[in-house]
């Protein structure tokens, strides 16, 4: 399937890697279609590329590459949304946003509302939390520890 993109421009796209989001994302809870674009292989991030949208692309990232780990409870609702996946079949990802302040921009990840992805049925959703428990593993990320 071919789709045009604002940022990849005109793409083929194998439909059996199109991710849906029942209930979309929070703010574009019209887009529910995406598919995951990997610019540079040695990166740790890609971009979720919505194909009912061509110029929503989001920047997501695996929140281990920085340092932070999710514990996350789920409901029945969203396990059944994401047919039940057994753990190994589950990828959490955190979105990039463009932060500005103090006169220059940052990129920050939305902690409280991480993408839980299961990749095998290829369905996801958008976990917004309430209350908000970080467990966060500091290292350091330039030598082994």
């Amino acid at each position: 399937m071919k789709v045009e993109t604002y940022l990849f421009g005109s793409v083929e796209i194998d439909p059996e890697k199109i991710i849906t989001f029942p209930n979309g994302l929070v703010g574009f809870e019209g887009s529910k279609r995406y598919t995951l674009v990997k610019e540079d292989e040695q990166g740790a991030s890609f971009t979720l590329q919505s194909l009912d949208d061509p110029a929503l692309a989001l920047l997501i990232v695996d929140p281990a590459t920085l340092g932070f780990n999710y514990e996350l409870a789920l409901s029945d609702a969203e396990m059944a949304l994401l047919q039940a996946p057994a753990e190994a079949d589950v990828a959490v990802m955190q979105v990039l946003f463009k932060k500005d302040g103090e006169g220059k921009a940052e990129i920050a990840p939305n902690l409280r509302a991480p993408l839980v992805i299961n990749l095998r049925a290829k369905v996801g959703l958008q976990k917004v939390m309430e209350t908000f428990r970080p467990n966060v593993t500091l290292s350091n990320l330039a030598s082994a520890i």
